[in-house]
């Protein structure tokens, strides 16, 4: 009989109306199922978070502490099966889940570590006698909307911060991948976290992710997701007047210049854009190549992708597992086609494959004699499809790359120290990367974009600070 994993609200696990987990690698092996909260439940949780916040937030800063480190201490212990089921459910290779899921224990060690290191200012006052002091403290409920394809670091790159600082908080985790959240916050609440302080309420976002929306006692919400699933997260905090944070798509470029080493930019490029299936907002989708190393770097980077293993996911050896579910795959296939209707050859993979378990498989797709004002180099794909774009010279790949709705991340390829220097400063990203892919960033530093990639203030790191908490500036005379 299939277990059900029910939601947790106010301390309690609350079973409700159940749907599948199932593996995109197998698409006959069912996970398990997991509760669908109703918009009741949703603002069950809501009301448990408000009226745990007045004593969460006054915590002293070792509670906070010791929560976020057991926490951590356990997630590291059991990365191999936590890895296992995040692969499961979601399809990145077993080596990629494990390394998730690592990541999310070093995100959980440095909070626990930040807990202990909150700090304020004592500035002197222009006026004689008076004091001066300026502290941070905790917004309030948070609402936390995260996606499908980190399904544990991207939860702990949120819930970390916001506990640390002394928020608490609504989770809704993507429908495609409950198991790997109720698993974090099973771990969290078992770490001592009191009641209504962490909420878990799994379902449908036009249901879970609206009610969080409504919500007038819900006093910041941070996003990750579609760029048009961002703006109504937008448009209706803005209607509570909350704080609100979003990350959303990217179309990141790599320039390759004709002075790179062709191995570390062929490294590069099928790390960045193939790699988790291609399924990361920082992918490498647009290459773009000067015109001296393009047709050898066609040829090397085409020789790769001929030799890369698509597989399930728990098979050794994998490089890239299946695309998610059937409906994103539809989708990059529609992409497929639209880019050969406009033109662009495609000059490898594109083609749903078999393998000996039902399951979403993709060959990777390499586009070449592209332009940057094809679909393909426009909108978002979010699979293994890249497309190689030719240009003359350093100014003009730079002039290709910036041209572009969003701005997340960005790299290039080259030994020239000058080139690296100025596209460090003049990339229009979030995030540059110089000789290194576009995707695959530290857990310490901050994340974030620009232009239709990002808003708010930026994720990770000390610079989380900025949206989990309020400035109060104190004057004592």
């Amino acid at each position: 009989m299939t277990k059900c994993y029910p939601n947790l609200i106010d301390g309690e696990w609350l079973d409700g109306e159940a749907a599948p987990n199932i593996n995109p690698s197998d698409v006959n092996d069912v996970i398990a199922e997991y509760a669908r909260a109703t918009k009741a439940d949703t603002a069950a949780a809501i009301d448990a978070a408000d009226q745990a916040f007045a004593g969460w937030s006054r915590s002293d800063p070792i509670q906070r502490h010791s929560v976020l480190r057991k926490a951590a201490d356990e997630i590291r212990q059991r990365k191999e099966d936590l890895g296992r089921l995040l692969s499961r459910e979601e399809g990145k290779t077993l080596a990629e889940g494990i390394g998730e899921t690592t990541r999310a224990a070093q995100i959980f060690d440095y909070f626990a570590g930040e807990a202990l290191r909150l700090t304020g200012e004592i500035v002197p006052s222009v006026r004689h006698g008076v004091n001066v002091e300026v502290t941070r403290e905790a917004v309030g409920v948070v609402g936390l909307i995260t996606p499908w394809n980190f399904p544990m670091a991207i939860p702990a790159w949120k819930i970390a911060p916001a506990l640390c600082h002394g928020n608490t908080v609504v989770f809704k985790p993507a429908d495609l991948v409950p198991g790997s959240a109720w698993a974090l916050v099973d771990i969290l609440h078992r770490a001592g976290l009191p009641k209504g302080v962490l909420n878990l309420v799994m379902g449908r976002g036009s249901v879970v992710g609206q009610t969080i929306l409504d919500s007038a006692k819900v006093r910041a919400v941070t996003f990750t997701g579609s760029t048009g699933t961002g703006k109504r997260v937008a448009e209706a905090s803005i209607a509570h007047m909350r704080k609100f944070q979003l990350e959303m798509g990217g179309k990141n470029p790599l320039v390759v210049l004709d002075d790179a080493d062709l191995n570390t930019a062929v490294d590069c490029a099928v790390n960045g854009a193939f790699f988790s299936t291609g399924q990361r907002c920082t992918a490498s989708s647009r290459l773009i190549v000067t015109a001296e190393i393009h047709d050898k770097f066609v040829a090397a980077l085409t020789s790769r992708l001929k030799v890369l293993v698509v597989d399930n996911a728990l098979k050794e050896g994998t490089q890239i597992g299946p695309v998610v579910d059937e409906s994103q795959l539809l989708q990059d296939q529609k992409f497929i086609a639209i880019g050969q209707q406009e033109g662009a050859r495609l000059a490898f993979g594109g083609e749903r494959v078999s393998r000996q378990t039902p399951g979403f498989y993709l060959q990777p797709a390499l586009f070449v004699e592209a332009t940057n004002d094809m679909r393909i180099s426009r909108e978002e794909i979010f699979g293994p499809v890249a497309s190689v774009i030719r240009v003359g010279d350093y100014e003009e790949a730079l002039d290709v790359a910036n041209d572009t709705p969003f701005g997340l991340s960005s790299g290039i390829c080259t030994t020239n120290l000058k080139y690296a220097t100025h596209f460090k400063r003049n990339a229009e990203a979030g995030m540059v990367m110089v000789n290194l892919p576009t995707a695959g960033v530290d857990f310490h530093v901050p994340f974030g974009g620009r232009k239709g990639s990002s808003y708010g203030p930026r994720e990770q790191g000390r610079y989380a600070a900025e949206f989990y908490t309020t400035v109060k500036t104190a004057y004592v005379g």
